[in-house]
């Protein structure tokens, strides 16, 4: 344009503005982060509480002996203690109403094993209703 002069100073700020434009938007981007989560105003959007938990081990079960509620190939559900659990087995198919016994607890899986001999044998009816113990 005639008449108009453009100073060397004005482009380089023009060249320039959007490296500006970024090093203020991070800086106020890492200041945010910095001081939102502790402002009044960032407590309300902010939860610092825990509602209620999740229980995966159920370490109660551990070495107690029930009996397959269904065919268990190698998963199913067993009895224990008079509750039907989800259960798996060490390895191969254990047919229903076999006696078992917990023998691992990992995270929310519960390894199942049939009674041998040597163990403890429960009845089908005990695992369904088991009896009260006697205290005196």
């Amino acid at each position: 344009m005639p008449g108009r002069m453009v100073s060397a100073v004005s482009c380089v700020n023009i060249k320039n503005r959007p490296l500006y434009d970024l090093v203020a938007f991070l800086g106020a981007l890492a200041l945010w982060v910095r001081f939102f989560p502790n402002s009044r105003f960032g407590h309300v959007f902010i939860s610092r509480g825990a509602v209620g938990g999740i229980r995966a081990e159920k370490p109660e079960l551990l070495h107690q002996t029930g009996v397959a509620f269904t065919q268990l190939r190698p998963c199913g559900t067993a009895l224990i203690n008079g509750r039907r659990i989800d259960v798996v087995t060490e390895g191969g198919l254990i047919e229903k109403d076999t006696p078992l016994k917990v023998i691992a607890l990992e995270g929310m899986r519960v390894v199942v094993r049939p009674l041998t001999p040597t163990d403890s044998a429960v009845s089908p009816v005990e695992s369904i209703n088991p009896s009260p113990s006697k205290t005196t």
